[in-house]
């Protein structure tokens, strides 16, 4: 059914598919943490409590959402 080129073409394309997921998981970590940064330095210097508490809920907002939109399906095939 598939010939070895076939085969070849679509393992190459899975890999590239997953090297892509992997770029944009970082790239999403790094707006992540250009986003706490800002926030710390624009309005939160001088703040110790309330800066966590933004952090955290930075943190939480950037959870939920990769994990409602971003998140890799657990039934999607390889």
């Amino acid at each position: 059914m598939w010939g070895m080129g076939e085969k070849y073409v679509m393992e190459k394309a899975t890999s590239l598919t997953e090297m892509g997921r992997r770029v944009a998981g970082v790239l999403y970590a790094v707006a992540m943490a250009a986003v706490i940064v800002g926030l710390d330095f624009v309005f939160f210097r001088n703040r110790f409590w309330e800066r966590l508490t933004v952090n955290i809920g930075v943190v939480l907002v950037f959870g939920a959402f990769y994990w409602r939109f971003l998140r890799r399906p657990m039934n999607q095939a390889r």
